[in-house]
């Protein structure tokens, strides 16, 4: 197998991996780690709290939603991809960015291939504009279901999301409640699980937490539905809990 010289490029909410919830930044954690563990250079861009075996290149010295307040966290991404694509991409083989669609301006200038992987909802009707604008990259989803809203694209394959089998044991007697994890975003409508769960009567724990966009729709979709027996918020959570 030949050996690459990879880029990965987090986004830089939370470190790599979070202290707590973050999908895609414990996506890219596993996927750095199994990369460096096959025996490929790999470096990563995240924030300066993340912990990796790959070498890591720091943007910000702490994640965007822990350290200092700033005005605009696009800003700080388009920061780190000048840097990447201006300054860097000669240094690689290939680029695997996480950031999405504000990849797409300098990756397209680029003479080193780029592979973006698409951690979202795509049935989005500006989403779709700018995917089908620039059809030709090489596009990752993490669902075949995921590509339906844009089918005609350059999708090069399908990603599931993969962590370490080791990483939780399997229960055979699960105790007698469903579980909601994961963040509080109208696009998730846990308030529809919530009510659900009340309406059957069945045990419900949400473990999520609520990022600053997010907040309205907590306070008025969520929060009034929390006064019952059988919902329970825990807060936010980490791995080992």
């Amino acid at each position: 197998m030949k050996k690459l010289r990879i880029a990965q490029l987090s986004p830089l909410i939370e470190s790599v991996p979070p202290k707590k919830y973050g999908g895609t930044e414990r996506v890219v954690y596993y996927l750095t780690e199994g990369l460096v563990e096959r025996g490929h250079e790999v470096t990563l861009f995240a924030s300066g709290d993340s912990v990796t075996s790959a070498r890591l290149i720091a943007p910000v010295k702490q994640s965007l939603r822990l350290g200092r307040k700033i005005h605009s966290t696009i800003i700080m991404h388009m920061l780190m991809l000048s840097k990447v694509y201006e300054e860097m991409a000669g240094e690689f083989d290939i680029i695997h960015s996480h950031l999405e669609y504000l990849t797409l301006p300098y990756a397209s200038r680029s003479r080193t291939p780029t592979v973006l992987t698409m951690h979202g909802r795509l049935d989005v009707p500006d989403y779709v504009d700018i995917l089908k604008r620039y059809s030709s990259m090489a596009w990752v989803s993490i669902s075949d279901a995921q590509r339906a809203p844009v089918p005609g694209i350059n999708w090069v394959g399908t990603v599931y999301h993969g962590y370490p089998e080791n990483l939780f044991e399997f229960n055979p007697d699960p105790q007698d409640y469903f579980l909601y994890l994961g963040r509080f975003s109208e696009e998730k409508r846990p308030d529809e699980a919530i009510r659900l769960a009340r309406a059957c009567k069945i045990h419900l724990k949400l473990a999520a937490k609520i990022d600053a966009a997010d907040k309205a729709y907590f306070k008025a979709k969520i929060e009034p539905l929390l006064d019952s027996p059988y919902i329970e918020y825990i807060g936010e959570v980490d791995d080992r809990r």
